[in-house]
């Protein structure tokens, strides 16, 4: 793969892949369930249990893709994946990775926003 600062949408969109497959995974589905068991309803207990063990999978992914092992590495990927969420499957797959972690939100159109 080249470089991280030479990534491409398609290589993106296959990171993305690979993380929801790991997340999805036989071996990796049931812990992750456990652990959002666990967590219950709590978002402090979701993001002191959950968010770890979806970024340690980010991690070991974007690892193999020439990606720094580290808390860098991580968030030279998410910006990248941020920057990149135009493309609607990029949106869609990390927004699928995101669900592990974060509750759906829906925005009322009723809220009144002129604060």
């Amino acid at each position: 793969m080249a470089s991280p600062q030479n990534v491409t949408v398609d290589q993106i969109r296959k990171i993305l892949t690979e993380v929801v497959e790991a997340l999805e995974s036989a071996d990796y589905a049931p812990k992750l369930d456990e652990a959002k068991e666990t967590a219950g309803n709590e978002m402090l207990k979701m993001m002191q249990i959950v968010f770890p063990m979806v970024v340690q999978v980010e991690m070991e992914t974007i690892k193999r893709h020439g990606f720094s092992n580290s808390r860098e590495g991580i968030v030279q990927f998410t910006q990248m994946v941020r920057d990149m969420e135009s493309d609607s499957e990029v949106a869609r797959l990390h927004s699928r990775i995101r669900s592990h972690y974060l509750p759906p939100v829906s925005i009322s159109s009723n809220v009144d926003t002129s604060l």
